[in-house]
């Protein structure tokens, strides 16, 4: 969990950022980019955190929930926690039955084509069920190898490991209004956003909005990018973070994206993002 500030040191720690969305997605050895969840509001943070240690055991990586100080130190208010009814999910795990089953367990075989590999719990009493983790390289069967074809075999079940991941994480929210303007954002940022939307009416300007809750980023986001003609990206950093992973996601659209960006420390309001769409409509039209 990173509830992303402003740093370092102590004073401006205290201000609200979203700034640690590059390094903790791609922080690796080239062999993974992190899922991410983005929660919204303190409901969100409440049902993510859940979600989150699901997908760990079930996709066996690091599940990362990246909240900011705005939702992190304010007090907001929310509807009732739904209290969980269903069962924590284990994921892939043979037990002492389903060891019976099969000729021969092997801790990274990729059984079912999705990426993610079959385990065993500790202690479970069977003589198929230990298997020796090495930190060094290894092949899919747990054997110490340099191999470079063992070695690319690994690093493309992680791919698709991964694709099976995007496939299962939350959803982005799309509002659709039949506008050719688009926003989008992620975070704390859309309470700033939805009020903006109000405010970018009344001067006559429609626009729709897709709320980004997770990466890797969902197929889906490609058509909302297809179907508008200019999308603005609303972030709290200095980068266009966001933005920059949008347009390596889905190079054929990246010409239509645009930053709004807020890095003061301040709270994002939604003055600042309907002033900054305000400002380059006008001179888009002055072009």
């Amino acid at each position: 969990f990173d509830i992303q500030r402003m740093g370092p040191s102590t004073g401006l720690p205290t201000r609200t950022s979203q700034g640690d969305i590059l390094s903790t997605y791609y922080l690796s050895h080239g062999d993974t980019q992190h899922p991410i969840l983005f929660p919204g509001s303190v409901e969100e943070c409440f049902e993510m955190a859940m979600k989150a240690f699901d997908y760990a055991e079930e996709f066996q990586t690091l599940i990362f929930v990246l909240s900011d100080l705005d939702l992190g130190m304010n007090t907001w208010m929310s509807e009732r926690f739904e209290y969980p009814s269903d069962s924590f999910k284990r994921g892939k795990v043979l037990d002492q039955a389903a060891l019976e089953q099969v000729s021969q367990f092997y801790r990274y075989v990729d059984v079912d084509g999705d990426g993610i590999p079959y385990r065993t719990l500790p202690g479970t009493p069977h003589p198929k069920a230990p298997y020796f983790t090495r930190g060094s390289g290894h092949n899919q069967y747990g054997q110490y190898t340099e191999k470079s074809a063992e070695w690319q075999q690994n690093l493309d079940r992680i791919k698709r490991k991964f694709e099976t991941i995007t496939q299962c994480l939350p959803l982005p929210v799309i509002e659709d209004n039949g506008s050719h303007i688009g926003l989008i954002a992620f975070g704390s940022t859309h309470w700033a956003v939805l009020e903006a939307q109000d405010l970018l009416e009344a001067q006559g300007l429609k626009t729709d909005y897709l709320r980004i809750r997770a990466l890797p980023l969902h197929p889906s986001i490609e058509n909302f990018l297809h179907t508008h003609d200019l999308i603005y990206v609303i972030e709290q950093n200095r980068d266009s973070q966001m933005l920059q992973i949008l347009r390596s996601r889905f190079p054929k659209e990246a010409t239509k994206m645009k930053s709004i960006l807020h890095y003061d420390g301040s709270f994002l309001d939604a003055d600042v993002v309907a002033q900054g769409i305000t400002l380059s409509e006008q001179a888009s039209a002055v072009a």
